[in-house]
């Protein structure tokens, strides 16, 4: 128990070091905090012109409002943590970058400016959050670099997975579901020999024993939004080829369809098997295994085009001139 306790402390103690040795290497710190409070003040207080959905002027507040009741953009609350932790395994990398001010980095900051202004002035906030995050990334390049912005275009990028969809997501939705329940209306009907007839989204037997609705939650947009963020994450992490990354970025859409296939096609065996209850608990409860496979198939593609150069090891203390 003691030596538990111990290896806590120790733990504690060395990450406790870790932080203040990054505190200690990185330059213009008031600087950058000063800007930074001033350009999210801009946000807090001009960021949104939009007041039918919630009554505030704040961009984080309507931002956190849609990741708080929209189950399609619940993902944008985990992101910021996801970006930090990333940051901070990338830390020696970033200490060792050369940091100084360079000032052609102003252009993402007036793109992120004029960004926010469009969105403010047309009332689509999901502009504007793009041109926080911008602006964001622009700041840290004014501050501390080019070799600052290119080290951290991964993970800045994953903010991307902030901007709510919104209605956008309806466009890519309506396809979405429509083929999904065409094709597991195909395999059931012509391959299992379950008799199901589509009609639109709307999957039912054709003795009426059993009748679903593939709706919009349904459609796989969860799981795509979510697999692109692991995909983006795991491939640039694993990999260091472009076209290598490119891969696994993209077969997060085909994933996405064939795990809702997949899962709707159960649904349809386990109601014919037992009925509409059955389907319906298969629906509502074991949606899980088919992410559970599509991840499966990521590391299996990760395994399969993984690089036999190795990685370069980053150094535990940054490089001194």
């Amino acid at each position: 128990m003691a030596e538990n306790t111990n290896l806590k402390e120790a733990s504690v103690e060395t990450f406790r070091h870790e932080v203040l040795n990054c505190w200690r290497h990185l330059p213009d710190k008031a600087l950058f905090f000063v800007l930074l409070g001033a350009w999210a003040a801009l946000f807090q207080f001009l960021g949104n012109s939009v007041f039918g959905y919630i009554d505030t002027a704040s961009l984080f507040k309507w931002t956190y409002h849609i990741f708080d009741t929209s189950p399609d953009d619940e993902h944008g609350k985990l992101i910021p943590f996801a970006v930090v932790v990333l940051l901070w395994w990338k830390r020696q990398e970033l200490l060792a970058v050369p940091k100084r001010i360079w000032w052609p980095a102003l252009i993402l900051l007036v793109l992120g400016a004029l960004l926010h202004v469009f969105g403010y002035v047309i009332q689509f906030p999901n502009v504007s959050v793009v041109g926080f995050f911008v602006g964001l990334y622009g700041l840290t390049g004014v501050i501390w670099g080019r070799g600052w912005l290119e080290t951290t275009f991964f993970p800045m990028i994953l903010f991307i997975f902030c901007v709510p969809l919104g209605t956008l997501s309806d466009s890519i939705t309506f396809p979405m579901r429509m083929l999904v329940t065409k094709i597991s209306v195909g395999i059931a009907d012509s391959f299992l020999g379950i008799p199901v007839i589509r009609d639109g989204s709307q999957i039912r037997h054709a003795q009426d024993m059993f009748t679903y609705e593939v709706a919009a939650a349904c459609s796989g947009i969860r799981s795509l939004i979510s697999l692109l963020a692991l995909t983006t994450i795991y491939g640039f992490l694993t990999f260091k080829t472009l076209w290598k990354r490119v891969i696994i970025i993209a077969v997060a859409f085909p994933l996405a369809i064939v795990g809702n296939v997949a899962r709707i096609t159960t649904v349809i065996v386990a109601a014919e098997a037992f009925g509409q209850d059955a389907g319906a608990f298969v629906e509502n409860k074991l949606g899980f295994i088919t992410f559970a496979v599509a991840i499966s198939c990521i590391l299996l593609l990760g395994y399969l085009l993984r690089e036999g150069d190795g990685s370069t090891a980053i150094p535990l203390e940054p490089k001194t001139a």
